[in-house]
């Protein structure tokens, strides 16, 4: 039966706390890994593999899939999550999180887990394997809006000359099949981007390179999915969505602290972070 818009919506902010509740029990597993991304980014996650996406996750090398590209790579848990939920590989690999030999490593590499397109970890490189595959499909006649190439992304990255390259490229091809996301949670690992290197105007500098820009709160559902469906009404230029997120997502004590960057809970926060998102269910 065909949901309502309603029903999905209430479908997939139960699917993002079940995705958080997932990473919680990863990362206190694993005793190390990155909280406040993965959880600020679980929204959007789950509307890309529950309603965005066109893939496959019992054929994740279907040739016609649109490509997802995980740039920071640091916020996997959130991707592991997600792929596990949607049927990529089973939920009790989640347990293995950055143990030796585990296909879930600590940051994404392909050839340990199918489902995945890139191998991230050094920041800044994503979008230019993006603008790769994007102006690949480009020049393959044949293929213009058949499919999507998606790019997440964070804010601290945008640190890194490597991504403006690619954007600059991606705008004077007008690769109308590419579409970005800036996780705009204002944090990385030393502290606030607004302090460690202020990116204001962050939409502006992306209109310069000829990129349509899509501004939405990131842990909005219904924002995230109306952006996404005006991402892919036909233009002549890439579009980047602009997410704004709050770090810690679901979780008080983490909520908007830098501090949880790049660190996990210890069992007794992790069970007091389980016990809240748990009661939302």
């Amino acid at each position: 039966m065909m949901q309502s818009r309603t029903e999905k919506i209430e479908f997939l902010k139960k699917k993002a706390n079940d995705i958080r509740i997932s990473i919680i029990e990863m990362l206190v597993e694993a005793g190390s890994g990155h909280t406040a991304g993965p959880l600020g980014m679980a929204d959007i996650f789950a509307a890309f593999f529950f309603e965005i996406l066109k893939h496959d996750p019992k054929n994740p090398s279907w040739p016609e899939r649109d490509r997802f590209v995980l740039s920071n790579g640091h916020i996997c848990p959130v991707l592991y999550a997600t792929m596990a939920h949607a049927g990529y590989f089973g939920m009790e690999h989640l347990s293995t999180l950055r143990k030796f030999g585990s296909i879930l490593q600590g940051h994404p590499h392909r050839e340990f887990l199918p489902g995945l397109e890139n191998s991230s970890g050094p920041l800044g490189s994503g979008l230019s394997q993006a603008v790769g595959m994007a102006l690949a499909d480009k020049i393959d006649q044949g293929r213009t809006l058949d499919r999507y190439i998606f790019c997440a992304m964070s804010d601290g990255e945008m640190d890194c000359g490597n991504t403006w390259e690619a954007a600059m490229l991606a705008g004077k091809e007008k690769l109308a099949n590419l579409i970005g996301i800036i996780d705009r949670n204002d944090i990385q690992i030393d502290g606030y981007t607004h302090d460690v290197m202020p990116l204001e105007p962050l939409a502006d500098k992306w209109r310069s390179w000829n990129w349509q820009v899509i501004e939405i709160d990131g842990n909005n559902m219904e924002a995230i999915l109306r952006a996404f469906e005006d991402a892919k009404k036909p233009v002549d230029q890439p579009t980047v969505i602009i997410a704004r997120t709050v770090p810690g997502k679901g979780v008080s004590d983490f909520e908007d602290k830098f501090e949880w960057h790049g660190k996990p809970p210890s069992c007794e926060e992790g069970a007091k972070a389980l016990a809240a998102l748990r009661s939302m269910n």
